[in-house]
């Protein structure tokens, strides 16, 4: 696991879009493994600016996002389609057909979770898994106590989870209670990963995630045992961590 500290939140975030460009640039009918939150919507500005240059094409890419709330329809206001959709889907060239998340409406969330698993699958793999982290040190909706060796499935979200994405919601009550989400394996099976994480509130996980026991009590722990896994940091994120584990960052591939 390569761990890159950057000057702040707009470097992480201009630091990614490049990895995605160029991943792009390699190989134009690539298959991105995207995420939500608010860690990513800069990133998401940034590639909808280079495609808007001229600079950037999703015309040939496929995209496969890593969860979505159980019992919400793609048009809710609180979904992850949503969020997407408005985000980066509509404002770049993706085909329609060739952007998947779960279905969180889905009568049998439990068959979606499995078929989300194979659609993947038969996608042949996803070529860059990008993702934020918890405040509990979750990646996806893996929430604590997670299988290093799970797949796509539907799991209850957090108390910590629940209120940190309650303002995205008009009430408490609003919240939902689970999601559907790609699995720790699935995540792994990616031929690349990239973790973002910016600001103070993330540098226990952090600091967890790099330098504490790799097992389910802190999923991303998990990526350490990825061999092309990148982590992107603020100096705010990265405050706990040991310097001697830290890459410098050079500023030749920017």
């Amino acid at each position: 696991m390569n761990i890159l500290i950057l000057p702040d939140a707009a470097a992480v975030a201009a630091r990614a879009a490049g990895i995605v460009a160029r991943t792009l640039q390699a190989k134009p009918d690539a298959v991105l493994g995207l995420a939500t939150g608010g860690t990513m919507q800069p990133v998401y500005a940034e590639l909808v600016r280079r495609h808007r240059s001229g600079d950037l094409s999703f015309a040939r890419a496929a995209s496969f996002n890593l969860d979505e709330y159980v019992g919400l329809s793609r048009d809710h206001p609180g979904s992850y389609h949503r969020a997407m959709e408005t985000a980066l889907f509509a404002q770049t060239d993706f085909r329609p057909h060739a952007t998947h998340l779960p279905r969180g409406d889905a009568p049998d969330p439990m068959a979606e979770a499995v078929a989300y698993e194979t659609r993947i699958t038969a996608a042949g793999g996803i070529d860059l898994q990008l993702m934020g982290i918890g405040i509990n040190g979750h990646i996806g909706f893996n929430e604590p106590g997670s299988a290093l060796t799970s797949q796509s499935r539907v799991v209850p979200l957090a108390p910590e989870t629940r209120a940190a994405n309650r303002r995205y919601f008009d009430r408490d009550a609003d919240v939902p209670t689970q999601a559907i989400t790609m699995g720790i394996a699935t995540i792994l099976s990616a031929r690349a990963c990239l973790l973002l994480a910016t600001g103070a509130a993330k540098a226990q996980a952090v600091a967890t995630m790099a330098m504490g026991e790799i097992g389910p009590a802190c999923p991303a722990s998990a990526l350490r045992l990825h061999g092309d896994g990148t982590v992107l940091l603020d100096p705010a994120a990265a405050a706990l961590l040991d310097p001697a584990i830290v890459a410098t960052m050079d500023a030749a591939h920017g």
